[in-house]
């Protein structure tokens, strides 16, 4: 069985001269306007608050 991507699947990884590889950091920044759990943060330090609180 042929497989869709037998011609491509063994090619070097592309790697740009013309553009610096972006760290991690800033490939994740890139999203972060666009987070869906906005607030999550702040609820998780309110929960973890409660339950220290609770010890």
């Amino acid at each position: 069985m042929k497989n869709n991507y037998d011609d491509i699947i063994n090619l070097p990884h592309f790697v740009s001269k013309k553009h610096p590889h972006m760290s991690l950091e800033a490939r994740a920044a890139q999203f972060a306007p666009f987070s869906t759990l906005t607030g999550y943060s702040d609820a998780i330090k309110e929960a973890t608050k409660i339950h220290n609180n609770k010890s």
